[in-house]
């Protein structure tokens, strides 16, 4: 069974924020699969898929322990299900990477992003799969940045963005990462 959790914050101020990209990631993906967050428990909502279309069953998740907690939620939730790091797919926001594109790493830090920090942190392993869904340098402070909205052209880009990544979460259940990381760090801006 493979986990794939979007970090964010819960509540409605932070829904269409910088800092939300993994939960619009994942909320678009539970969409196309016909997910429901359908249960509560460690500190967040998931709903469990075990549509034939994908080779496995599947969790979507969404923390709501707020964004620097995010591993305190991962941990027990992997642990109930008996789910191996490997298995584990983590999306967020990145400051460090253009608003429309995403890029895949199956590990490394967490540069300066805290709830993915967190989340290492709680597995004791960065070799942790990740989407990062790019929001762009911020041209003030940082958390003024990641807590407001993109608007015009920047909230076109980050709409492309969620979706990319909605159809690299797609490909990554039905053909594996190897498959995903090459496609989709190619930079190709059309994935259908």
């Amino acid at each position: 069974m493979k986990l794939i959790v979007g970090l964010g914050n819960p509540g409605r101020q932070y829904a269409e924020t910088r800092h939300n990209m993994g939960y619009r990631v994942v909320d678009s993906f539970a969409d196309m699969a016909s997910v429901s967050f359908d249960r509560s428990d460690f500190k967040g909502v998931y709903g469990i898929c075990k549509d034939p279309r994908f080779p496995e069953p599947f969790i979507l998740a969404k923390p709501e322990t707020f964004m620097n907690l995010s591993g305190e939620f991962v941990r027990p939730l992997m642990n109930y299900y008996k789910i191996p790091v490997e298995d584990v797919l983590i999306i967020y926001d990145d400051m460090a990477i253009a608003p429309g594109r995403i890029r895949l790493r199956p590990d490394g830090s967490s540069g300066s992003h805290n709830g993915m920090q967190n989340v290492i942190e709680n597995l004791s392993t960065p070799l942790i799969k990740r989407i990062r869904v790019g929001i762009g340098e911020p041209p003030y402070t940082g958390i003024e940045w990641v807590l407001g909205k993109p608007e015009g052209d920047d909230a076109k880009l980050i709409d492309e963005a969620i979706h990319q990544a909605t159809l690299a979460v797609r490909d990554y259940l039905l053909h594996g990462w190897g498959y995903v990381m090459n496609r989709y760090n190619q930079g190709a801006s059309k994935n259908e």
